[in-house]
């Protein structure tokens, strides 16, 4: 997708003018120009006024839009009405949320996704903006839930609310037609969880994150009992996996060829082959998901493990030999130079792919692809310098639970799994990055004259005298931190773990304390600190 040219008609200006984007999640839109030659549908169920279900296919740089008060079906005997509304920018392709009050006012999930075409049957529908200003369009439809040939086809014509008439005159009627994939008595509300975060519209509107299953018993004998390669089944998606018993990070306690001797012996000592990586991400996915759904994500490739003096890389675009079930997020905007198509782990199966992909670290953008410019949380990280002690690097965060707690934020602290510490702070829709970033410098300054023999405000690191940075530039754009419970390239394969805040008052606590081996133990114990933070719409006080 690229930004469209200055001559193009603005087609969202009813869009626009309905909505209040200072109080409203969903996305401002502009048209953009198709350059994947692959057309998008998405279907949303929304609780509004009244239920109903928004069919949405991608038609000249918009989503051109109809609601189906009972929802598509497979089912041919059921002809469904669809009255045509507003058309939608191409972003909200992948919104979700709770529209809190004015137009549309409602939760709504992604309740289906996938690539549409013109039905090749039916010349007429070769022109699909054509096709639907004379009032008939045949497409077909390849999504997770639907998929097959179908008519839309207009019954009476209203006036959109441009000539004085309701837009509910405008009425038409959906069909499936009677092919393959045709089932007699299909209800879409049996159907009923996101196809982007598992959630259904009630998790929406108590924040409670979507859970993707973990694999079962025999889904992971299976990959036990594999030979080096092989192909693996999870969740109902296939994924060729490759190198299963290399060696991509040495033990705790062993020496490491070419770097000394590693860290000091916890846990295990023997060496993370890509298998023990591969497991461990198919099974988090229930906890590890819930913070990567609707989000473009980076990968910190390590093709050869981290023996010996070999490094990773980052690594964003989807490559062409990724299976065609792998999400992707077009970006909008991208240049030239630019990604333009992102991973979007969706659950086990994505994240079993990026871990064969030896995607190690994994990094998600601090805002949802339906919404780019809006971030979800307010980040502060402590980056320790060089002469920064492990007690040193406590004490500042314990004065940013002090700060939450006086400041009355809900928000939770990670350790990176390396050497620092995270804090996230949850925040509503409609901060911009500017906001944040500003938040976190004018607190973070505030915290740091408290300690100003810790931190240092230098830019650059051979200035900081080996002082801790609170870094607010992670509050940007495209800017990413480490995943919740993201493996991290060290030996042992610690994690980034989230805390509960009287965690940090543990004599035990280390940054890199949980690795592959105890985090799943844990969460069986006492869950996920970052619950806490889901779904948490908060303003930001002023300093």
């Amino acid at each position: 997708m690229s930004p469209p040219d200055a001559a193009t008609p603005d087609k969202l200006a009813e869009y626009q003018t309905k909505r209040d984007f200072s109080s409203t999640p969903e996305p401002p839109g502009v048209v953009v120009e198709n350059t994947t030659g692959t057309l998008r549908f998405v279907v949303q169920r929304h609780r509004a006024t009244r239920l109903h279900y928004d069919l949405r296919l991608e038609v000249d740089g918009v989503l051109v839009s109809w609601a189906v008060p009972k929802g598509p079906s497979l089912d041919p005997a059921r002809k469904n009405l669809a009255v045509k509304v507003e058309d939608h920018p191409y972003v909200y392709g992948w919104f979700e949320g709770n529209i809190g009050s004015g137009y549309g006012k409602g939760d709504v999930v992604l309740w289906d996704d996938g690539w549409w075409e013109p039905d090749p049957e039916y010349p007429a529908s070769a022109d699909p903006a054509a096709a639907i200003a004379a009032g008939e369009l045949k497409f077909v439809l390849h999504g997770h839930k639907l998929r097959g040939r179908y008519v839309i086809v207009r019954t009476s014509r209203g006036g959109g609310g441009r000539s004085g008439r309701s837009r509910d005159d405008d009425q038409w009627l959906l069909i499936h037609k009677k092919d393959a994939d045709a089932v007699a008595g299909w209800d879409p509300e049996d159907h009923l969880r996101s196809v982007l975060s598992n959630r259904t519209n009630p998790d929406i509107v108590a924040g409670t994150p979507g859970r993707w299953p973990a694999p079962t018993k025999a889904e992971l004998r299976a990959l036990d009992t594999m030979g080096e390669k092989g192909q693996w089944t999870v969740a109902g998606e296939t994924t060729r996996l490759t190198n299963l018993d290399k060696v991509f990070m040495p033990g705790r306690g062993t020496a490491e060829p070419g770097r000394g001797t590693a860290a000091p012996g916890r846990g295990t000592a023997a060496p993370i082959t890509k298998r023990d990586i591969v497991r461990y991400y198919a099974q988090i996915a229930p906890w590890m998901t819930p913070y990567l759904a609707g989000r473009p994500v980076n990968l910190n490739r390590f093709p050869d493990g981290i023996i010996g003096a070999k490094k990773g890389f980052w690594h964003k675009a989807v490559p062409t030999h990724a299976p065609p079930w792998i999400r992707r997020w077009p970006n909008p905007r991208a240049g030239t130079d630019e990604t333009r198509e992102y991973l979007m782990v969706d659950g086990a199966p994505a994240l079993v792919w990026a871990a064969n992909f030896a995607g190690i670290e994994i990094h998600p953008w601090t805002s949802t692809a339906a919404n780019p410019d809006q971030p979800s949380y307010a980040l502060i990280d402590i980056d320790p310098g060089p002469s920064t002690t492990w007690d040193e690097t406590l004490t500042i965060a314990r004065l940013f639970r002090v700060a939450m707690q006086q400041l009355d934020l809900v928000a939770r602290p990670k350790v990176t799994g390396q050497r620092g510490i995270q804090i996230w702070i949850p925040v509503r829709s409609g901060y911009t990055f500017q906001q944040t970033s500003g938040f976190v410098e004018a607190l973070s300054r505030t915290v740091g004259r408290v300690v100003p023999e810790l931190v240092s405000w230098q830019w650059h690191k051979n200035e900081r005298r080996g002082l801790a940075r609170l870094d607010y530039t992670q509050n940007a754009v495209n800017k990413t931190l480490v995943a919740p419970y993201s493996l991290r390239p060290a030996p042992g394969a610690p994690v980034s773990v989230p805390l509960e805040w009287d965690e940090l008052d543990d004599p035990k606590l280390t940054p890199d304390r949980w690795t592959i081996r105890d985090v799943l133990p844990r969460l069986a114990k006492i869950g996920d600190p970052f619950v806490a933070i889901t779904g948490v719409e908060q303003d930001l006080p002023a300093l």
